[in-house]
């Protein structure tokens, strides 16, 4: 519990516990009862009265809690003094539930800050030794044993598991190897490794979460920013109609001056906007903290309030809506040799180039030949086995086939295994797309949002994979220029669009679109100027995080109707003269309390959808002809 937030529940302790006891002193008719009223009156409005003064002091503001104080100190003026600590009471009690509610939301980042280690295990001349992590540079190595968490980014120079539910949100964990990237506050696992430090302590990925999420809790959504503006109004009128009321039922309706006055206390704490002060700040606190724990970092509250108006989202292709990585999708022999699968792999083994890698992973089963591999520039490899030559690579124009076109104009990579220039098997290679693609993309076509793909690719590899997952619209061949122009007209014509990407090239695009979503393995550039990050480059957090904005603002929106309907009721209530000042203290603090609660409901995770299920293969046809 922080500070404020056990001052806050202090403070509201102290004022029942005087309220019990001047009440008990009313009833047995003890003199000394309005000591404890009073009492119990400072005990729980003092710092609110300290707030609301010191804002109207410094800021020429005024705000609910000065209200509140007033209509305290106008029940004890005519001698309601159970009612003044009542309404304190009740005023300091939905006051100590709101900071609990702000400090629930923070308490995430505050267990992130207690995972971050200050201290790292140096190695110097062989020895362990214990520096403060601010000290350490790039290069430096850092042992991390077992069961501590990683206290810097940096390179693995040995193999472990490491649970990085801490920045991405997945209980999972992570099997890294040798030469892997490990990102500080994370928790090694598996056995003790050397780190060799890659970025300073201010600059880590660790780092950089908590500024964001920092800083989006100090950045109001519009709704709070525009109740916040209102309040100062607001309160002017009340203050002006309470006087108002006095004199107007005294002298026109002929009430009597107590009862008058007793109307005007009671319409100063009814017409309070309370509840409706409280509607928005708790729940998008809430839901900010509901994203960190997923791995989604919002960067303000406007960016969740933005997000449930969503109307038209552009992707970019390569490692957003795919893997990044080339993989074989078909495959085709013209003989019954069973050399040609091993010498797949045994010439393409001997390269690092991603299409050779593809294909080994393809042909990892088979056994190797002992080959001379020679390689041709512009072209691919070449090796001789059994007094024949044999080439791998891009077709040549003598090289033609029925196949080879179809899969082109598939956009997809094409190499011809031949022997003695006569084509003997061919391959197909694409990045496919990531698990689940397909389902994120139907999502929000539910949702009547307008799905676009922007990519550098060539049209071709454009169009078919646009097809595949079901995009309403593509466009190939964009340069970065073109990104930003495509997103800009977006915007003109859905008002509030989106852009997911990840590389530098995506950076201004993302900037422009009324929402920047950035994939947090992707590149700083692009997290520093989105607006919101998926920590794990999976596109369903991207689903949670549409749903988790939507319910937010049917949470606030709910807040706000039922604020005003509460408020309505007990100024009519009151004008009918049959609304007492504890009723209404009841009424006004109590949907003050119920409008924080429904608040905190953000707090609680989503369910998942139905139709994902982490056991089973994306439904993209791509995906399942690989598998």
């Amino acid at each position: 519990m922080s500070k404020k937030e056990r001052n806050a529940f202090l403070s509201t302790l102290f004022c029942l516990t005087f309220l019990i006891v001047g009440k008990i002193l009313m009833e047995i008719s003890q003199s000394i009862f309005p000591l404890f009223f009073v009492l119990a009156i400072i005990s729980g409005g003092w710092k609110q009265t300290y707030e609301g003064m010191n804002e109207l002091i410094h800021e020429r503001t005024l705000n609910v809690d000065l209200l509140m104080a007033l209509a305290a100190i106008g029940a004890c003026l005519i001698g309601n003094w159970f009612e003044g600590a009542m309404l304190t009471f009740i005023f300091c009690l939905s006051g100590a539930l709101e900071e609990y509610a702000t400090n629930k939301s923070t308490k995430e980042i505050t267990a992130l800050m207690n995972v971050a280690p200050n201290e790292a295990l140096k190695i110097i001349n062989g020895e362990h030794v214990t520096v403060p992590v601010e000290e350490l540079k790039l290069g430096d190595l850092v042992f991390v044993p077992k069961g501590q968490a990683v206290p810097i980014d940096g390179r693995m120079l040995g193999a472990s598991s490491i649970d990085e539910s801490a920045i991405s949100g997945e209980s999972v964990p992570v099997e890294k190897a040798l030469h892997d990237e490990a990102f500080g506050g994370t928790i090694n696992l598996g056995q003790a490794f050397t780190l060799e430090v890659t970025k300073s302590s201010s600059d880590t990925l660790f780092a950089q979460i908590l500024r964001l999420v920092e800083n989006a809790q100090n950045e109001q959504s519009a709704t709070a920013t525009f109740i916040e503006k209102i309040e100062n109004i607001y309160v002017k009128i009340v203050l002006i109609a309470v006087p108002l009321m006095i004199l107007l039922t005294h002298f026109l309706l002929g009430w009597s001056f107590t009862e008058s006055f007793y109307r005007g206390m009671v319409l100063l704490v009814v017409a309070s906007p309370c509840a409706l002060v409280a509607s928005a700040t708790p729940a998008t606190l809430a839901a900010i903290s509901n994203g960190a724990k997923k791995g989604i970092l919002f960067k303000s509250g406007k960016t969740l309030e933005k997000l449930s108006d969503l109307r038209a989202i552009s992707f970019d292709k390569t490692g957003t809506l795919t893997q990044g990585k080339p993989r074989v999708t078909d495959y085709k022999t013209f003989s019954d040799d069973s050399v040609i699968p091993r010498m797949f792999y045994s010439m393409e083994r001997q390269s690092t180039h991603p299409l050779a890698v593809a294909i080994t992973n393809f042909f990892k089963d088979e056994e190797a030949l002992s080959l001379q591999v020679e390689e041709k520039a512009g072209f691919g490899l070449e090796t001789t086995y059994l007094d024949q030559v044999w080439q791998l690579g891009k077709p040549t124009k003598k090289q033609q086939h029925q196949l080879i076109e179809t899969w082109h104009e598939e956009g997809k990579t094409v190499v011809v295994l031949s022997r003695n220039e006569q084509i003997i098997a061919l391959l197909a290679l694409m990045d496919l797309p990531k698990p689940y693609t397909n389902d994120v993309i139907s999502y929000f076509h539910e949702q009547n949002v307008k799905t676009v793909m922007l990519t550098g690719d060539n049209p071709g590899a454009a169009k078919y994979v646009a097809q595949q997952l079901g995009l309403d619209d593509y466009r190939g061949g964009c340069l970065p220029a073109d990104k930003t122009e495509l997103v800009k007209q977006q915007q003109e014509d859905y008002t509030v669009n989106a852009m997911v990407g990840d590389g530098i090239n995506d950076a201004p695009a993302l900037a422009t679109a009324s929402i920047g979503i950035a994939m947090g393995e992707g590149t700083d550039v692009a997290m520093e100027v989105s607006d919101m990050v998926l920590m794990k480059n999976d596109l369903t957090k991207l689903m949670y995080s549409h749903r988790l904005a939507k319910k937010m603002k049917q949470i606030v929106r709910q807040n706000i109707v039922f604020s005003l309907i509460v408020i309505a009721i007990l100024i009519a209530s009151n004008f009918m003269q049959f609304l007492s000042l504890p009723l209404g203290v009841v009424g006004h603090e109590g949907s003050t309390i119920l409008v924080i609660l429904n608040g905190l409901r953000m707090l609680v995770p989503l369910k998942e959808l139905n139709h994902l299920d982490e056991t089973k293969c994306t439904t993209c046809p791509l995906y399942k002809a690989a598998h």
